[in-house]
């Protein structure tokens, strides 16, 4: 019975004219929005800038959609509409989260004339989508830096306001004194204001030149000009921890994809 229901069932599918598939669904434009969006949010979406930048441009009357501009906030865009920047389309793109391990002699600049080597040509080939890295780690520092397409992401990160722990590993031109280990534990004063590491203390036991400090700030060059300033070379520089991330695992020079576990806690700030 079971068998004559089912060839029942097929049967009377066949000669209603219903034969299982799916209708054909028209393609989507590359570069289109593929339900209704808000119009910051689409912006943000292709990396270019941040949602609130995004509200920036559309004030501005830097942007169109359909070649007619608009400048209501809160706008929406649908599938099919064709949005453009400064006259520039705009493709909406998944967003991408990579972490790299950066050595030596690479500049965190997308182009630099003056350059030979760039933190993008390591990951050259990592994606199709355009990625930035997420602030800047000079020439010679290494180590963990984040690379997306994600505005939002990208300005709270490297925002001033932005308060999360970076852990360092330094290596010194002669030992560090006990004195100036206090100093830098209690705070000193540099030319743009104060500064005081959360801790700071020696990373080899036998080693006073060798040191792990850890600190909230994202000023520019700020572990560096700490030691300049009482009197040290850095030797080197290495970040083993930005962002809750960390490079466990990664050979110096490489790349990897985030996982969805470390995409979210980025999202939601859940790390120190």
């Amino acid at each position: 019975m079971k068998k004559q229901g089912n060839y029942t069932r097929k049967a009377a599918g066949q000669q209603s004219g219903k034969t299982g598939r799916k209708p054909d669904r028209k393609p989507r434009i590359p570069g289109t929005p593929s339900e209704d969006v808000r119009l910051n949010r689409f912006i943000a979406s292709s990396g270019i800038c941040s949602r609130r930048e995004a509200d920036t441009y559309i004030t501005a009357g830097l942007i169109t959609v359909n070649d007619q501009t608009v400048t209501e906030l809160g706008s929406k865009v649908k599938p099919g509409d064709v949005v453009k920047y400064n006259g520039q389309r705009i493709k909406n793109e998944k967003l991408v989260y990579i972490l790299l391990n950066k050595p030596k002699d690479f500049v965190t600049t997308v182009k630099d004339p003056h350059a030979t080597r760039t933190v993008m040509d390591l990951v050259r080939n990592a994606c199709k989508e355009r990625i930035f890295p997420v602030g800047r780690l000079d020439r010679n520092t290494t180590g963990v830096l984040l690379l997306t397409n994600d505005g939002d992401l990208t300005r709270t990160l490297t925002h001033p306001s932005y308060n999360k722990m970076k852990l360092y590993h330094v290596g010194l031109s002669k030992a560090l004194t006990a004195q100036d280990m206090k100093t830098i534990k209690e705070g000193l004063t540099l030319d743009d204001g104060f500064i005081q590491a959360d801790a700071i203390e020696y990373s080899h036991p036998e080693d006073k030149k060798l040191v792990g400090i850890e600190i909230h700030s994202g000023r520019n060059r700020i572990v560096r000009r700490i030691f300049e300033h009482l009197g040290y070379t850095v030797k080197k520089l290495d970040r083993v921890y930005f962002a809750g991330l960390t490079k466990k695992g990664l050979a110096r020079g490489k790349w990897r994809f985030l996982t969805e576990k470390e995409i979210s806690m980025l999202k939601m700030g859940a790390f120190r």
